[in-house]
């Protein structure tokens, strides 16, 4: 009875200070080790709880959860290889700075390193991709502040800073079933451990003095935005830009090309002009000034490496981090990106003169967008399955990008749109593995969510599926059919014919309408653009899963990408002319 008690007081405790400290989202996969947390989390009362049978999508869908709240979401299981299926989750949360919160269960010190059954080394087992690790002290009466301590640390380690995740190893002694009818354990006279308190950089007068001369110098400057969810910053770096008389380069997760701020310079073609070599040598900026990640353009990058020193590069970032794959010299500028912009929009007065660079980038940005939203053929293709979904997909709504080919349809195709739409992806790893349950986290809070991706990320993770039919999660998910790889098509190995389809194409053959029906989903197989059209629409009207299935030729998609970026070359050596 006193390891009873004690292990009952330890866990309510511990649990109880994650809901005082804010977490209200946990991810539960069932085991036996992990008993004593299964049963607190769900006995506690005020956490909405999920139950996810397989570890590694349930990881990822804990993922989603905390992209969409932004504050850390608890997940839970059983120890040995349980623990392990979380790993490409917890790089995704690592890399995309999405704060988790994992609790894995263990065996007691006694039973570790000796061959007892479902115990490996689960001590930093994530190593350098979670931001903080812990082993806990084993259940005693004595360590209840103790553990309330632990568990506040786990989440202001977790969501201060860059947020990201965190590990609290937790070893238990059996018998692992609390008594929950012991008086007194739910907080009693214990305090809760009070929260922390994170206070934002700023310039100094100093430093936005330097920044107010270099924006009214009269140089060619760029604004750049990659992906970035802030849903602040959009409309402070469009009054910026308009300060300062920039072109903003609005990357699709950058949440600048979608809803009510003014767009007059966002340039959201810039991946295509950047693909003329015309255009990347005459428009070389004096400066630039990134918010955000890298973009997911190829061609943005080639362009600032090929331009290397020339141009100044200042990077914003809230924190201290390194975040600037290109090699370029750059300077990085640790300041709240929101305060950033007030500070410098305050300081600049009157919006800026439109100058013939922003006139030149404005200009070619409307007619390269003519050029790739022109009206299709009767043959479906990628591109304007993107350009139709952005027609059809409901205020206020989610657009979940799957990585490869989808989210560059979407950088491409997914154009300025008055309608609050919230754009994700999981762009830390840019894996093509648990996309499906990552979207479904999204879901998860009510809102309107659309998946967009490929028929072989949607093949990775169909078992994710299963949550959504037990927990009646409405999605909209498009499956791109290219029956592979289609991504492999634009590269190097594209030549290597003999092999190519073998290990670069890989197509499945397989009939997702099976794998939808078993999961209680709606299946709906498209093969022109109005059974898509209607497709769309239905899905939107409709409850719980619902699947369109796009079917494209992988062999045409490379040709109609190339007219299309040729096209623009056209334009851009015309405009120069």
């Amino acid at each position: 009875m006193e390891h009873t008690a004690a292990l009952t007081k330890y866990m309510t405790n511990f649990v109880d200070q994650l809901s005082y400290s804010g977490v209200q989202d946990v991810v539960i996969s069932p085991g036996s080790r992990s008993t004593p947390l299964a049963l607190t989390f769900r006995e506690h009362g005020e956490f909405k709880y999920w139950i996810n049978l397989d570890e590694r999508s349930a990881a990822f869908f804990a993922l989603g959860i905390a992209k969409e709240q932004q504050k850390p979401v608890a997940l839970v299981c059983t120890s040995g290889t349980a623990a392990a299926n979380y790993y490409p989750a917890i790089v995704e949360a690592y890399y995309s700075r999405v704060p988790l919160l994992v609790l894995t269960a263990d065996r007691p010190h006694e039973l570790r390193d000796v061959g007892a059954p479902q115990a490996i080394e689960q001590n930093h087992m994530f190593g350098g991709y979670v931001k903080w690790f812990h082993d806990l002290a084993l259940p005693e009466d004595r360590l209840v502040p103790y553990v309330r301590k632990q568990a506040l640390r786990a989440i202001s380690e977790s969501a201060s800073g860059h947020p990201g995740p965190v590990h609290l190893n937790i070893p238990l002694r059996e018998p692992l079933v609390p008594d929950f009818s012991i008086p007194g354990i739910w907080r009693n006279h214990t305090r809760p451990v009070p929260h922390y308190i994170q206070g934002n950089a700023s310039l100094t007068k100093e430093q936005s003095a330097i920044f107010k001369e270099l924006l009214w110098s009269g140089q060619k400057g760029l604004i750049v935005c990659g992906p970035q969810a802030n849903q602040q910053l959009p409309d402070l770096i469009a009054k910026l830009a308009s300060k300062a008389g920039l072109p903003v380069l609005a990357d699709p997760l950058s949440q600048l090309r979608s809803g009510g701020h003014d767009k007059r310079n966002v340039i959201e073609s810039y991946d295509a002009l950047l693909r003329s070599d015309t255009f990347k040598e005459l428009n070389k900026p004096d400066f630039i000034i990134r918010f955000g990640a890298m973009p997911v353009s190829k061609a943005y990058l080639q362009w600032i490496q090929m331009h290397g020193s020339d141009i100044e590069h200042f990077v914003i970032d809230e924190f201290s981090s390194y975040r600037e794959p290109s090699g370029v010299p750059t300077a990085f500028i640790y300041a709240d990106p929101v305060d950033f912009c007030r500070q410098l929009t305050g300081e600049l007065g009157e919006d800026g003169k439109n100058s013939h660079w922003l006139d030149k980038w404005r200009g070619l940005n409307t007619e390269a967008k003519k050029i790739m939203l022109s009206s299709p053929d009767d043959t479906l293709n990628e591109g304007h399955a993107v350009v139709f979904l952005s027609e059809a997909i409901p205020e206020k709504s989610v657009l979940f990008a799957g990585n490869s080919m989808p989210i560059r349809e979407v950088d491409s195709f997914f154009t300025a749109s008055p309608k609050n739409i919230t754009t994700m992806a999981n762009r830390g790893a840019n894996g093509i593995d648990g996309v499906v349950s990552t979207a479904l986290g999204t879901a998860a809070s009510g809102r309107k969510t659309t998946l967009i991706l490929g028929d072989l990320s949607f093949f990775h993770d169909l078992n994710g599926l299963l949550i959504a039919k037990q927990n009646k999660i409405n999605i909209t998910i498009i499956v791109i059919n290219n029956d592979g790889g289609g991504i492999f098509s634009y590269l190097p190995q594209a030549s290597q014919s003999h092999h190519f389809e073998e290990l670069f194409g890989t197509p499945t053959g397989l009939d997702f309408q099976k794998a939808v029906s078993m999961y209680g989903g709606t299946h709906r197989a498209v093969k022109d653009w109005s059974a898509y059209k209607e497709a769309l629409s239905l899905s939107y009207e409709e409850e719980g899963l619902s699947v369109v299935e796009v079917i494209t030729d992988r062999n045409n998609q490379v040709a109609f990408h190339r007219e299309k970026w040729n096209q623009v070359n056209d334009l851009v050596e015309k405009w120069g002319s």
